[in-house]
C-alpha cells in the first residue's frame, strides 16, 4: 500500500497558489487539502496548476463558527458540498454539524451528507473535531450506533484535549473509531491542547508514541484490506494553534518545519515497516 503525503492550506493561503503546490511538491507532498472558494478565477487556476503538477486534491467542507439555526446551516453545507464535490477530490473531509446542536439535529446533517455522497460519487468523511458534532468520544458512540457506515478522519488530537487524557479511558471505543477511519490529519495533541509545541520535544514523547499507535493500527488495517493508497495529512497548523511567546506574540515553533519533522518520522514510522 503506497501512502500518501497531504499538505493543508492552512497556514499557507497567503502564499500565490503555485508558489505554494511547487513547495509542497518539492518536499515530498501528494496532495492538497483545502477548503475551496467560490471563485470562478480561482477554481480554474487551482485545476490548471493541480493537473500540470500531478497534485490530488482534498476538499474540506470547513463553515466558520456562526451562531445559526439547523435550517441555515444545512442549506449552506449542502450547497458547499456539492460545489466541493464538483471539483472531483479524491474525498471530502467535512467539519460536519455543531456541538451545541442536538443529537437529531446532528443527525440530519450526516444524512444530508450521505444523500450528497450518494449524488455526487465523492466518499464524504467526518472529521473529529472540537466544536463539531463528533467532538468527543462520548458524543461520536452515539452518531455510531445510528450510522453503522459513517466513516471518519482520525484527528485524535482534539479527543485528547476534550477529554483531557491520553484516550485511556476510551479505550474500548477507540477500536471501533480506528476501524473507521479513512483518513489522518497527524497532528499531535496532548491532554491540555490540541497541538504541542514541537513533536520532537521530549517533553511531548508520550502524547507523540500514543498517536503513532493509533495511526500504525489504521495504516496497517487498511494495508490488511488491501487498499492501494491511503493519504495522510501533516496537520500541525499556524499560530493560534501553534504556541506563541507572551506580549510578543512570536511562534515558538514554525509550522512548515514541523510538518516536514512529521512527513519524516512517519515515514520511518509508518513506511519502513512495510
Amino acid at each position: 500500500m503506497k501512502i500518501k503525503f497531504v499538505y493543508p492550506l492552512w497556514g499557507s493561503s497567503h502564499l500565490p497558489l503555485k508558489d505554494l503546490i511547487l513547495k509542497i511538491k518539492a518536499a515530498g507532498y501528494s496532495a492538497l487539502e483545502m477548503n475551496i472558494p467560490i471563485d470562478k478565477n480561482y477554481t480554474e487556476e487551482l485545476l490548471y496548476v493541480l493537473e500540470e503538477q500531478n497534485i490530488t486534491l482534498v476538499a474540506q467542507q470547513w463553515l466558520a463558527p456562526h451562531k445559526e439555526s439547523l435550517e441555515e446551516y444545512a442549506d449552506k453545507m449542502e450547497k458547499y458540498l456539492y460545489h466541493l464535490a464538483s471539483f472531483q477530490p479524491v474525498f471530502i473531509n467535512s467539519h460536519t454539524g455543531r456541538d451545541y446542536y442536538s443529537f437529531e439535529q446532528n443527525c440530519k446533517l450526516f444524512s444530508i451528507t450521505r444523500k450528497v455522497s450518494k449524488d455526487t460519487g465523492i466518499k464524504i468523511i467526518h472529521e473529529t473535531h472540537r466544536g463539531r458534532a463528533l467532538y468527543s468520544p462520548i458524543a461520536t458512540n452515539a452518531y455510531f450506533r445510528k450510522f453503522p457506515d459513517l466513516r471518519i478522519n482520525a484527528d485524535f488530537s482534539h479527543w485528547c484535549c476534550v477529554s483531557e487524557s491520553l484516550l485511556q479511558e476510551h479505550d474500548d471505543f477507540l477500536k471501533e473509531a480506528i476501524v473507521r477511519s479513512d483518513y489522518i490529519h497527524a497532528r499531535v495533541g496532548s491532554e491540555q491542547a490540541p497541538q504541542v509545541n514541537h513533536p520532537a520535544a521530549p517533553e511531548n514523547k508520550k502524547a507523540l508514541d500514543a498517536h503513532l499507535d493509533w495511526w500504525s493500527e489504521i495504516v496497517n488495517l487498511h494495508e490488511t484490506q488491501g487498499d492501494p493508497v491511503f493519504y495522510v495529512c501533516t496537520e500541525f497548523g499556524p499560530e493560534p494553534y501553534l504556541p506563541t511567546l507572551p506580549f510578543t506574540n512570536k511562534a515558538t515553533g514554525d509550522q512548515w518545519e514541523i510538518n516536514l519533522y512529521m512527513k519524516d518520522l512517519l515515514q520511518t514510522k509508518l513506511i519502513s515497516k512495510k
